[in-house]
């Protein structure tokens, strides 16, 4: 396994990505993944990390969204909250994800459903509260540039939701609900079906919290279903669609509370996928679209002299896609993919006044789409058993900037004693984004694209029969042409502007060991320097866990120590540095049934992620999961 793959509970690889692993069950074959070459690979051939959180990872953690589980698990990602459910956006979100410094805020790390982007047309960041556990059969996160497979927006990362399947034949209904601290309620119900070629998976969920401040609740609906039909032994067809919509309010910062900070939110995504396998030629059609329907109260200050806001702000974004891809084995130990990918995103923005002496108005702010298409070409070449080349080219055509010429290379070394080399270097880029070129002072309507070089050495082992696996990456990111907001050199105001650079070097650690059949530890830690700081980027970030099985009960704990946390960068830098305590427990009442309890912050530490926005205590819930 790569030196960053995340190393589940006991090492619980998944040959043929099953849909449960039995945590009693260890193996010495390498995790499969489909998030760096497309088709499925045994990770140890790529040169590039790829961190794996399966199902049964995620349903241990108890959480409705899976983003408070990627930063436990995966080194080196962080994400920003500001309460105890729900992300929200605009003014004061949080859900902000960054990968070694590189922000998805910023349009710099990518999500994916399915190998489908899930960025917003207009400003391009991911929304943070769209990714459910509900969706997810597995995540998997490429860490480092993945622009060559797809394209802009993933130049420091991936984050790929791999959506749930149903393997077995049968009927299954799964319930999970909860109850806790600040009135939160989590709900989610599941229904699975298989019969013969036939396959379904549908969901719903229901969440909603008070807040542990005043206006600062939070209510959510979302629902996913997926449909599969194996049309032969060769070739099977898919289609899903997944709608979540949200009610947010912001109450600001602690300093100037805000008044009438609300949001509405709807995010949606469909896709259809027709798909082949003859095991040395493997591809895939698919198509896919994006909407998102959004309406924003920016709220007002009392204690700052301000009244209530006469417009509110609208948009409807969208993105669309066709992904043509087919891998094929020509000779021993060789794999090449060949891609085709063409993007259509963008959107409208307006403001519609409510009161003043433009009531009954509206103010277009932005009516833009535009194009992206690329061809890119996958190599991977077996020399022996020893070493595995990697090799992939992207050119890629944006309708307004240009083309991108997209190049990485690598190598991975199988050494004696189950040891894992690796080093890679890997282009990635990102276009200017709507925002910036055409919203809002200080857009640019002339901004050209910002590109970095990843440069990587990764090292990791196998002992003990895999019971024991640890791992080390070293990192260095060499990135030009940012766009940063600065004073405008032919006049007055602030422009955006290509002058910004990135200088990040990191290490990531990661260790994982089964102790005997009821016991496993698992720890990563990643350390991040920048030369030049940004928000939720921290220095240190560390995580320790432990996990016990037997009969009836599960149990497991983790602490998470987080120093050097920039929340405010410029002229006033300031850091936090904090410790959690997290504890979660289940136990099976009966073959259908049950009974789960969670603590998070159970050390009550006092601290901040957004600036302003002190996060809550000790909070606790509990609840049941029905199956039958």
């Amino acid at each position: 396994m790569s030196a960053g793959a995340v190393l589940l509970g006991a090492f619980q690889v998944q040959a043929q990505m099953t849909d449960t692993v039995s945590i009693d069950k260890t193996y010495t074959i390498g995790e499969v993944v489909v998030t760096g070459a497309r088709h499925q690979t045994d990770v140890r051939h790529l040169s590039q990390t790829v961190s794996v959180v399966n199902r049964n990872k995620l349903e241990r953690a108890m959480q409705p969204s899976l983003l408070p589980v990627l930063t436990e698990q995966v080194p080196g990602l962080f994400v920003t909250s500001r309460g105890v459910m729900g992300y929200g956006v605009s003014g004061g979100a949080a859900g902000g994800i960054s990968l070694r410094g590189l922000s998805g805020g910023n349009a710099r790390l990518m999500v994916l459903i399915d190998g489908h982007p899930q960025y917003a047309g207009i400003f391009g960041h991911p929304i943070a509260d769209a990714y459910q556990t509900l969706l997810a059969d597995r995540v998997e996160v490429l860490r480092g540039p993945a622009s060559v497979l797809y394209g802009s927006n993933a130049m420091g990362g991936v984050i790929n939701i791999v959506t749930r399947k149903m393997r077995e034949d049968g009927v299954r209904t799964d319930l999970h609900a909860g109850f806790g601290s600040y009135g939160t309620l989590e709900t989610e119900l599941t229904n699975r079906i298989r019969r013969g070629r036939f396959s379904s998976v549908i969901s719903g969920s229901y969440n909603r919290t008070d807040g542990h401040r005043a206006d600062m609740s939070f209510e959510q609906y979302g629902g996913y279903a997926k449909l599969g039909y194996e049309l032969t032994d060769n070739w099977n067809v898919r289609g899903d669609v997944n709608v979540t919509h949200f009610n947010a309010s912001y109450p600001g910062p602690v300093s100037a509370p805000l008044l009438d900070g609300d949001q509405r939110i709807t995010r949606g995504m469909t896709s259809f996928a027709l798909e082949n396998d003859y095991g040395k030629t493997s591809g895939a059609l698919s198509f896919f679209y994006n909407w998102g329907d959004h309406w924003i109260n920016d709220g007002y200050t009392p204690s700052a002299g301000e009244t209530s806001q006469d417009g509110r702000f609208n948009s409807n974004d969208n993105m669309m896609g066709i992904s043509l891809y087919q891998s094929t084995q020509f000779f021993k130990g060789n794999r090449i993919t060949f891609g085709f990918d063409w993007f259509r995103y963008g959107g409208k923005a307006w403001t519609d006044y409510v009161s003043g002496e433009n009531a009954g108005t509206r103010s277009d702010l932005v009516d833009k789409h535009e194009d992206e298409v690329a061809g890119y070409m996958d190599f991977r070449q077996d020399f022996g058993r020893w070493l595995t080349l990697n090799a992939g080219l992207r050119i890629d055509h944006h309708s307004r900037v240009g083309t991108e010429w997209v190049p990485q290379a690598g190598l991975a070394f199988h050494l004696p004693h189950a040891i894992e080399l690796k080093a890679s270097a890997s282009k990635g880029f990102r276009y200017p984004i709507l925002r910036e070129m055409y919203m809002f002072p200080p857009q640019n309507p002339d901004l050209q694209p910002e590109s970095m070089w990843n440069y990587e050495l990764a090292f990791s082992q196998r002992l003990l029969e895999g019971r024991l696996q640890y791992g080390i990456n070293l990192f260095y990111i060499d990135g030009k042409n940012l766009i940063q907001t600065l004073p405008n050199p032919n006049g007055s105001g602030r422009l955006n502007q290509n002058s910004g650079k990135i200088d990040n070097t990191g290490v990531e650690l990661q260790a994982a060991y089964r102790i005997n059949k009821a016991w496993s530890v698992d720890a990563n830690y990643s350390f991040l320097h920048m030369d030049n700081p940004v928000i939720a980027a921290p220095e240190h970030k560390l995580y320790a866990g432990a996990a016990f099985s037997k009969g009836r009960w599960n149990i497991s704990t983790g602490v998470q120590y987080i120093a050097g946390l920039y929340t405010s960068v410029g002229e006033t830098e300031t850091t936090e540095d904090f410790v959690l305590w997290n504890l979660r427990a289940s136990f099976r009442a009966a073959k259908w049934l049950d009974i789960w309890a969670r603590g998070e912050n159970l050390l009550a530490q006092r601290y901040e992620i957004n600036a302003g926005y002190p996060m809550p205590r000790a909070t606790a819930m509990a609840g049941v999961n029905i199956n039958f």
